[in-house]
């Protein structure tokens, strides 16, 4: 990972560097290539998959409730917040969090900020601004909680306010060394879909996920199912596309989903 407009460079220069082969679905503002594809096997995932994910809740279900203010915030933003000594200065960056209840953070380990795509360790922080508390959902016992205190310290100097950190001692752990961002995955929709989005306005619900399981080979399928699901039906928006047009030609760009 790295800070600010760097980070943004970075992942600029990558995606105009990707040949065709390389890049594999353009979903909204992610593009995924086959390495990101491959992380979803067995190994640790990338930031372009955790993005995907939030894209995907967002597109798919979050735009289903209109009245909704929650925020689902890209690795690289709560990576800027959490490396930026003052956070305030990242204002004009970040979303608007004025009217927002509930802010989901993927939170990483890496505290090199020369290092593309560092670190070692993901876990997942919801900040409930309604409540000004922040719940902490870590797989490892307590891997990354100087670095999840921290973004919560600056995230309520962000926005003026005190947030009280909890780490949930509770959370469902990881078996296998990789998995991390699997569970950061299938605990942030757990938590959006079947607790915030559920809740009536003055309903309060538990933050705890003690006792819930997370299979994170099934969960690891379940999301490459679902990727190759759009990068089939971008595949057939793309014949479709072409086949009116008589001047067609074969496209070499990723099929895309927007």
């Amino acid at each position: 990972m790295l800070d600010g407009g760097l980070h943004k460079l970075q992942k600029k220069i990558r995606g105009h560097m990707l040949t065709p082969e390389d890049a594999f679905l353009s979903y909204y503002d992610v593009r995924l290539t086959r390495e990101d594809m491959q992380t979803l096997k067995n190994d640790w995932l990338t930031d372009n998959i955790i993005s995907f994910w939030q894209e995907y809740l967002e597109h798919e279900f979050l735009t289903q409730y209109k009245s909704s203010n929650i925020i689902l915030l890209r690795p690289s933003m709560s990576f800027m917040i959490l490396q930026t000594p003052d956070p305030r200065t990242l204002r004009e960056v970040l979303p608007d969090f004025s009217r927002a209840t509930h802010v989901f953070l993927p939170i990483n380990d890496c505290r090199n900020v020369t290092q593309a795509e560092g670190g070692t360790h993901w876990s997942l922080l919801l900040i409930s601004i309604v409540d000004r508390v922040a719940f902490h959902y870590d797989s490892l016992y307590q891997g990354n909680v100087w670095e999840a205190e921290t973004v919560t310290r600056k995230f309520g100097a962000l926005l003026n306010m005190p947030i009280r950190f909890m780490h949930l001692n509770d959370s469902p752990q990881q078996d296998g060394g990789s998995d991390c961002g699997v569970f950061v995955c299938m605990n942030m929709r757990h938590l959006l879909l079947k607790r915030l989005l559920q809740a009536g306005a003055h309903e309060k619900v538990s933050m705890s996920l003690g006792g819930r399981k997370v299979d994170a080979t099934a969960g690891r399928k379940e999301m490459e199912r679902i990727i190759q699901g759009f990068r089939k039906e971008g595949e057939r928006r793309r014949s479709a596309s072409l086949s009116r047009s008589p001047m067609g030609k074969k496209s070499r760009s990723p099929p895309r989903i927007e």
